[in-house]
């Protein structure tokens, strides 16, 4: 009963964040980002391309947590390999903006960082099928997302 309200609550969170992440990158980019075809706006940003990325695998994440499938947990973040690094360049470039308190861009990117090491981490638990440290993560992770999103997004 206890993982079933858990794994409700994952769910219940995971439709709220998702639902940010969506509304954030069409609030940049002018369209969806589920939707097909490619926008160059999308690309001026790294940030929202990561957004919009992140978005996509945590849909598979909590569901696959949820459902105690540690492969395709892993196979999800396969999907975000990639996406820190352009962010990171594109912090360098000028590229990425914040919505909000732009002048925490320092900020930003160190919790951005402790994001991608609880990624790490929710990899490794899930390479040893370990679902009650994948559960804690994962909810770890989307407490970020929501923190992240209070503070940088409008």
């Amino acid at each position: 009963m206890k993982n079933t309200a858990r794994n409700l609550i994952l769910l219940l969170l995971f439709l709220v964040l998702s639902s940010g992440f969506s509304l954030a990158a069409s609030e940049h980019t002018g369209h969806h980002p589920l939707s097909s075809g490619p926008s160059t706006s999308v690309a001026l940003n790294p940030l929202i391309e990561e957004m919009t990325t992140l978005d996509a695998a945590f849909r598979d994440i909590v569901s696959a947590v949820a459902l105690g499938d540690s492969e395709r947990v892993r196979k999800a973040l396969e999907g975000i390999h990639g996406a820190k690094e352009k962010t990171n360049a594109g912090i360098h470039e000028g590229t990425v903006t914040l919505p909000k308190n732009t002048a925490r861009m320092k900020e930003f990117v160190e919790l951005d960082r402790k994001f991608h090491d609880k990624l790490e981490a929710l990899d490794r638990a899930a390479r040893h099928n370990n679902l009650r440290e994948m559960q804690r993560i994962t909810n770890q992770l989307l407490g970020g997302c929501v923190q992240c999103h209070q503070t940088f997004r409008k």
